[in-house]
């Protein structure tokens, strides 16, 4: 026996969003959103699994769509001996109205969620913005720096005054050893 689906929601397809929605799918070059928006192997692969199932999914609509959509029940009150049963699935056929939902609450909340995110982006944009400053002025620093050669012991003692203070206090003492060394570089006398 083959299953009966009821019909597609005939409102549906005389609205304008869904007319818009299925030209704007009809538009899209996928090769070209592929190529020129740099996705990721995953994303491209989820993509195209994506439109894989979108397309099973229409070709099942259409194949279901075709079909008659009207229960004969003259056909099983002649086929069943029991014809209650029969009378009793026509009425709850008859019967039957769909219960609505209102989905204003469900909307809100994405609504919210989406203003959330927007807000959390455009401070991560801020805040990558401000490091990307620091560090294009860091790599700017880092290329007008003269190179290691020409750098003097003044130059050093100029840029850190403490370290000119430290070796000064040690040479007055007569330390000539750095506290550490030996144990991090060892010992590299010969004798």
């Amino acid at each position: 026996m083959r299953r009966q689906f009821p019909e597609p929601l005939p409102f549906l397809q005389d609205l304008p969003f869904v007319m818009a929605s299925k030209a704007a799918i009809a538009a899209v070059d996928f090769t070209r959103v592929y190529t020129t928006l740099g996705l990721g192997k995953e994303t491209i692969a989820a993509l195209q699994a994506f439109r894989k199932r979108h397309g099973d999914a229409q070709r099942i609509h259409a194949q279901y769509a075709s079909q008659p959509t009207t229960v004969d029940f003259a056909h099983y009150r002649s086929v069943l001996r029991n014809t209650a049963i029969v009378d009793e699935a026509e009425k709850l056929l008859k019967d039957f109205k769909p219960v609505t939902y209102d989905v204003n609450t469900h909307i809100k909340a994405i609504e919210t969620f989406e203003a959330k995110a927007v807000e959390k982006a455009k401070e991560t944009a801020q805040k990558i913005d401000v490091e990307l400053k620091d560090l294009q002025a860091t790599l700017a620093n880092i290329e007008e720096a003269r190179p290691f050669e020409d750098l003097t012991v003044s130059d050093f003692e100029d840029s850190h005054p403490r370290l000119a203070e430290t070796v000064d206090t040690m040479v007055q003492k007569g330390k000539f050893s750095v506290p550490g060394y030996k144990e991090k570089f060892g010992d590299l006398s010969l004798v």
